[in-house]
């Protein structure tokens, strides 16, 4: 038994990373449906059905708790898995929450009626799925109010790192940012609301400006990983580590040890 990170691509393996490095003694099982991705230009009929299918095969392995290491599929798909599909002896959490508690300085599980926070206005950065679930507004109201997000949906950015083209998705990250800032010159925030998308941080944020505070995923949904295992350390499992796509492994191996800088051998799902 192990924890599940769940992603449509490679993107989750920077919260993998966060979460080995945080982690060190805990296995994980990571499953790419590379088959399949993009999920962000899918519908969310279509992304539900495909992510309950790539977590059904992680418990499959034995994992009783799956982290959505993928925006789209916890935005058009984690709430109603949560209430009608997950088995009651298992969990399914999302990258969302972690990311706006961050943002709104406040503590893990905190359910106190929302308030106003110092952030008043935030770009969101996120796949087109992403974007039109408006499930980052919904949860950060409930948290916080009087918070002015602009979105914008950034096509073509997963598929040209997920090819690789490191030269073509900076590109379009400058040019989505250029698109942001007509609409919202000056941010107070930004989100990078998709797992890739911390590969080209330093990118994301020459292009806002030093004065912009960009708010990455990997770290802080290691941290709420961290804090979840303190609490339910039944969860956190025993096995052994490995890495499952539904693509073809040896690309997705050479992909994700590019991306990580060290050898990952992937195995068929």
């Amino acid at each position: 038994m192990a924890v599940g990170i769940f992603d449509s691509g490679l993107g989750g393996l920077t919260v993998l990373e966060a979460a080995q490095t945080r982690l060190p003694e805990v296995p994980f099982v990571y499953l790419a449906d590379s088959a399949h991705a993009p999920y962000g230009v899918r519908t969310a009929d279509d992304i539900y059905d495909l992510t309950c299918t790539a977590v059904s095969r992680l418990f499959e392995t034995g994992c009783d708790l799956v982290i959505l290491a993928c925006n789209t599929a916890s935005a058009a798909a984690l709430r109603r898995m949560q209430e009608s599909w997950v088995p009651e002896d298992k969990r399914v959490l999302g990258v969302f929450v972690p990311l706006i508690e961050a943002m709104t300085e406040r503590q893990w599980g905190d359910n106190s009626p929302p308030r106003e926070v110092d952030v008043k206005h935030v770009a969101l950065f996120a796949t087109p799925a992403t974007v039109a679930s408006r499930a980052f507004q919904r949860e950060l109201a409930f948290r916080a109010i009087g918070v002015d997000v602009e979105a914008q949906a950034c096509g073509g950015v997963v598929d040209a790192i997920e090819d690789g083209d490191m030269i073509l998705a900076e590109a379009l990250v400058r040019s989505h940012v250029d698109a942001l800032k007509r609409k919202m010159p000056e941010p107070d925030a930004a989100i990078l609301g998709c797992t890739h998308y911390p590969l080209l941080q330093d990118i994301f944020q020459d292009a806002l400006g030093e004065n912009v505070r960009v708010f990455s995923q990997a770290t802080l949904v290691a941290e709420s990983l961290a804090d979840y295992l303190t609490r339910h350390a039944d969860m956190a499992g025993a096995g052994d580590s490995d890495f499952l796509t539904t693509g073809d492994p040896r690309r997705v191996s050479d992909r994700a040890t590019q991306f990580l800088r060290r050898q990952i051998t992937f195995q068929s799902a």
